[in-house]
């Protein structure tokens, strides 16, 4: 009974959910398989201790469209930027300085919505997207948003450690506060981040493997956010932070969608407590403190203005 109501107690902040993802509108693999759903998602979130949802965008349409399902309720908030597996769509109309703008045109006309300029950064897992070359240009072209328009950075990083930390490193002067969300590093590499002033974001794709646990555990409490990066990065069996998941969701299979369950396979941000409960353990933290203090962090980068 304690343990329940000590959970009301809680108040979760997801800084990482796709909610533009067509699964929320039962389209998977361009298929129609159940009916829209995104409003059942949004209940099973409050209805967990979620405050708020940070809904991520990976290029120009997607921005829109975030802000679009933000303007919905005053829970929801969204970010602008393109992703770095996206970024050739700067050069698709030969006007990367226009592109730029865009963007910036729409952060800067929704501030009450708009907390941060992302996904931006660097993925070196997927270059059959976008070459080395143009993610970097684009990737810096963006860092100058987050000062000219004074919002933090919702930063992206896979496989390009070196060259992500020393662009980084080459702005320090001029960055603003932010997050490097869906950390699958090495002490080292956190170590790299946290030595830029960053957070660093926690989902379920953070906590694989038991070197990835490892990792986690050396990050300071003030320095953690979570998410979960959904409806991708959930937390499956075979991953070594399994075994300490304590709340677990009921769900069924697409082809048997039920409102009221979640579907197989399809992340939702209700899931986020999973984070928490797996963090809290590996790190042999308090499971209450360490979500206030992760709160906290969030709360101080992305929403300043309500402390």
């Amino acid at each position: 009974m304690l343990r329940n109501k000590m959970s009301n107690l809680r108040k979760f902040i997801d800084i990482g959910a796709n909610l533009t993802d067509p699964m929320y509108q039962g389209i998977y693999h361009g298929s129609q398989k159940h009916l829209p759903d995104l409003d059942k998602v949004l209940e099973r979130s409050w209805n967990n201790n979620i405050s708020k949802i940070i809904i991520t965008a990976g290029n120009i349409e997607e921005s829109k469209k975030a802000l679009e399902i933000a303007r919905t309720d005053e829970r929801l908030f969204s970010t602008v930027g393109c992703h770095p597996t996206r970024c050739n769509e700067f050069e698709e109309n030969d006007d990367p300085e226009a592109y730029l703008k865009s963007l910036s045109d729409l952060a800067a006309g929704n501030k009450d919505k708009i907390v941060a300029i992302g996904e931006i950064g660097l993925d070196y897992d997927r270059l059959q997207f976008c070459s080395k070359d143009i993610q970097k240009k684009y990737f810096e072209m963006q860092l100058s948003l987050c000062t000219t328009l004074k919002l933090p950075m919702f930063l992206h990083c896979r496989n390009a450690s070196e060259d992500f930390i020393r662009i980084l490193r080459k702005h320090k002067d001029s960055l603003t506060a932010g997050v490097v969300h869906s950390f699958d590093g090495n002490p080292e590499e956190a170590n790299s981040i946290l030595q830029m002033g960053l957070y660093i974001g926690i989902n379920g794709c953070s906590l694989k493997t038991e070197e990835n646990l490892f990792a986690v555990t050396t990050i300071p409490s003030d320095k953690l956010m979570i998410e979960t990066d959904c409806p991708w990065c959930e937390i499956r069996p075979t991953h070594a932070s399994a075994k300490d998941i304590i709340t677990n969701f009921p769900c069924i299979k697409k082809e048997k969608w039920q409102p009221d369950k979640m579907v197989k396979g399809r992340n939702e941000p209700c899931t986020i407590v999973q984070i928490l409960e797996i963090l809290a353990r590996i790190r042999d933290e308090e499971e209450e403190y360490l979500c206030n203090q992760i709160y906290k962090n969030t709360m101080k980068v992305f929403f300043p203005h309500e402390l």
